[in-house]
């Protein structure tokens, strides 16, 4: 029998984990069942309203112009496995304003054609996914705010770029830091003066939120790549990591030119359901003032974080919008803060959404056992281990795109 659990209360015990129910997939935001995809695609405007108002705030919109400056090109780098790049992309508004951040990438040296692209930001800066001087250090901003790391390669586990170019991919980073710098004081640094006034930022924007523009950071990196012809940007995917695996799954409903979604140990807020009070919760993230929900969040959030029953969405309907493209839903064994088992429970919610598009599901509502990966349209992948993002798992996302979109 399980004890009523505070929000508040981290829980680690599944027999503690009080009772729950989510919100049907396959019906609209008004409650009529849902039937064919046309009822889906009919429906899908105002699921992500609901989203956008409860959860991640609006859609920014464009800047008035972009420009972009290559302002380097090294084409023997990863001992002569790659050709890098590194493009500085300027967002300009009539009024004078702008803001630039640059992405670092990647292009299989042997690539005889334009190849398929991931596209996914870093936590610190460039810098940190190669043992390379010639990459610029970027998102320094963020020092401002946290300790910031300017070694080179510190997270190279989590980029194994020699076997992506093997595997004929391109990779493109910029830093998270250099669209929203990764604090709750970070507005006025951010993107966001481009669009919103100073007053309208402070103490925080209203109805906006770093997943929104970290989602509208890589959603401008994939305009960016649109324009290299040794690109395939028709054959995109995004990729996020904890904090970044709640944008990526964000970005890839927001705009359904990635083709492929592959999210890593995301926990609530991005994978696994807001009302499951297992490892991290929305009110864990809300609960101080400077808490990470209160930005990564829009601030309707805060009111209701202590009783996720009462939002109008749950994950696996946000996993569902990614449909028909696919999905790629990874967790970690020890990753027990992420909820491994919550994130697999969205994951197979939203299977009924795929299903109506004639996409290949899962058949089995139990999770595969660690190092097993399953599915194709919508793939899953329990990895041995700690909260990280591992050669293991890029190679699942690999397969995954070469099953589902290639």
């Amino acid at each position: 029998m399980y004890r009523q659990q505070i929000p508040w209360q981290v829980n680690y015990d599944e027999s503690q984990v009080p009772p729950f129910s989510l919100p049907e997939v396959l019906r609209t935001v008004d409650g009529v069942p849902i039937d064919s995809v046309a009822q889906w695609e009919a429906n899908r405007p105002a699921l992500l309203e609901l989203f956008r108002k409860e959860m991640y705030g609006r859609r920014l919109p464009l800047p008035d112009s972009t420009q972009y400056k290559l302002l380097s090109e090294k084409k023997d780098a990863l001992d002569g496995t790659a050709i890098m790049q590194q493009i500085e992309m300027t967002f300009s508004m009539d009024n004078g304003k702008s803001h630039k951040a640059i992405m670092l990438l990647f292009i299989p040296a042997a690539a005889r054609k334009p190849v398929p692209v991931f596209t996914g930001l870093t936590f610190n800066g460039n810098h940190v996914v190669c043992n390379d001087p010639d990459i610029l250090v970027t998102g320094s901003v963020g020092a401002e705010f946290r300790d910031f790391d300017r070694t080179y390669g510190s997270q190279a586990r989590r980029f194994p770029l020699k076997r992506i170019m093997e595997r004929s991919f391109a990779v493109a980073v910029c830093s998270y830091h250099d669209f929203f710098p990764d604090d709750y004081r970070g507005w006025e640094k951010s993107i966001l003066p481009l669009f919103l006034s100073t007053e309208e930022l402070r103490p925080r924007g209203k109805d906006i939120s770093a997943i929104a523009v970290w989602a509208w950071g890589l959603s401008r990196m994939l305009d960016c790549l649109e324009t290299n012809p040794l690109i395939d940007a028709e054959k995109g995917a995004v990729f996020g990591h904890s904090r970044l695996g709640k944008t990526a799954l964000w970005a890839g409903a927001e705009d359904t030119r990635f083709k492929l979604v592959c999210v890593n140990d995301s926990g609530c807020g991005g994978a696994a359901p807001s009302r499951r009070l297992f490892g991290e919760t929305l009110f864990s993230m809300c609960a101080k003032e400077n808490g990470f929900g209160n930005y990564w969040f829009t601030h309707t959030v805060k009111d209701i974080c202590a009783v996720p029953e009462k939002l109008s969405v749950d994950q696996h309907q946000l996993i569902a919008l990614i449909a028909p493209r696919a999905v790629a839903v990874h967790s970690a064994t020890l990753d027990r803060w992420a909820d491994p088992r919550g994130e697999y429970l969205s994951f197979w919610h939203a299977a009924p959404v795929y299903k109506l598009y004639g996409k290949k599901t899962v058949l089995n509502a139990t999770p595969p056992p660690p190092e097993t990966p399953v599915g194709t349209d919508m793939s899953y992948f329990l990895r041995q281990g700690r909260h990280d993002m591992l050669l293991s798992d890029w190679e699942c996302y690999m397969d995954a795109f070469d099953a589902a979109v290639k």
